[in-house]
């Protein structure tokens, strides 16, 4: 159980919240570009390679195996400058940062989830760039002033194991997860989780404390098994050990490559029902960074064309930016229905969602 002084500390150190877009509709809305002073932002350059050196300081909470390709493919293009990786939670790294503003000692940070750049950068951790591409990026992935910008996008689905669950006997909603005929089938990751607790944030914003709290107490009677995080997850559905799990999208496809025969659900696609929930990673540059120049190199490969299919093709994610494919077997979301969230609103009513996670005693 999640304490009230524990509850403060993500206050202070995090804002994590699932973004979602598209209301209803079934199809995707494109959305509206923020226009963004010039004034504000450093004017970008086509950096030479030859001409950036030195090292650039990256805290992620990313894990080292999802960035590391990233991280190599950056180095070839860029053979002068060296990157030392801290990974980490968001959580961990967040307050890190919070505690060395005085004498910063990352470059760039990376974080799993949008709102927890955002919470960093209304507390002035960031500097102001936007990087080179970024400018296409749809608007509620970057921040209007600058301080940072999303990466990929992510789904949260379903995962089951084909061996044990009959095509005819699937759920289509994430509300289907309460039902009895699945107690103690299930696996998902708990509260200290930022994906699950972004999904109960967006949750509790669309739907109230009344439904949502439903939902959680159904999960905790029907016995769902929860786990730190979604690799564990995904593995004991892969196993067989569980039936189904609740995840991100892409570890799915983890768990496929691994040879599991499991199957995805994309759910709530019904009109009555609440439509697809999904979240998105972010980075920004730390303010009074010692190594700019690397850093924002860094960051302009990351939102490039060569870095996000990267982030596609290694770890079946979702691009943010237009005309980069998605790795084959990805569902295009084009066409999907979305949950209609206000993000905004979501993250300024965080402290009543982690209240939530209290009172109902999530694991």
């Amino acid at each position: 159980m999640i304490s009230k002084i524990k509850l403060i500390s993500f206050l202070f150190m995090m804002l994590i919240m699932i973004s979602a877009c598209g209301g209803g509709n079934a199809t995707q809305a494109e959305p509206a570009q923020t226009e963004i002073p010039s004034a504000a932002v450093p004017v970008q350059t086509e950096p030479s390679t030859e001409e950036i050196s030195g090292e650039v300081i990256l805290y992620s909470g990313r894990s080292e195996p999802l960035i590391q390709p990233v991280l190599d493919a950056f180095k070839a293009k860029y053979p002068n400058v060296n990157v030392l990786l801290k990974a980490g939670s968001n959580s961990e790294l967040a307050n890190a940062l919070i505690e060395e503003r005085s004498n910063p000692q990352a470059d760039i940070f990376i974080t799993t989830e949008l709102f927890t750049v955002q919470s960093l950068a209304a507390q002035g951790v960031f500097d102001k760039y936007l990087p080179a591409g970024a400018e296409q990026f749809p608007a509620e992935f970057r921040s209007e002033n600058t301080t940072w910008t999303g990466l990929t996008r992510r789904a949260r689905v379903i995962i089951y194991n084909k061996d044990i669950v009959e095509e005819n006997e699937l759920p289509s909603s994430i509300f289907d997860l309460t039902d009895e005929k699945w107690k103690g089938q299930i696996a998902a990751a708990g509260s200290t989780n930022g994906g699950m607790q972004a999904q109960i944030a967006a949750m509790h914003q669309l739907l109230r404390e009344e439904e949502t709290r439903a939902w959680l107490e159904g999960l905790i009677a029907n016995d769902v098994t929860f786990f730190k995080g979604h690799t564990d997850v995904r593995k004991a559905v892969g196993t067989g050990e569980f039936k189904l799990g609740l995840v991100n999208h892409y570890y799915y496809h983890l768990q496929l490559a691994e040879g599991s025969n499991i199957g995805v659900i994309y759910p709530d696609q019904n009109e009555d029902q609440v439509g697809l929930f999904t979240n998105a990673t972010a980075a920004g540059i730390v303010k009074g960074a010692k190594n700019v120049a690397a850093a924002r190199a860094f960051l302009d490969f990351l939102v490039s064309s060569e870095g996000q299919k990267l982030f596609a093709e290694q770890n079946y994610e979702y691009p943010l930016l237009p005309g980069v494919a998605l790795k084959e077997g990805v569902l295009p979301l084009d066409g999907l229905r979305f949950a209609d969230v206000d993000v905004v609103k979501a993250a300024l009513d965080f402290e009543s969602t982690f209240d939530l996670i209290e009172k109902v005693g999530l694991p």
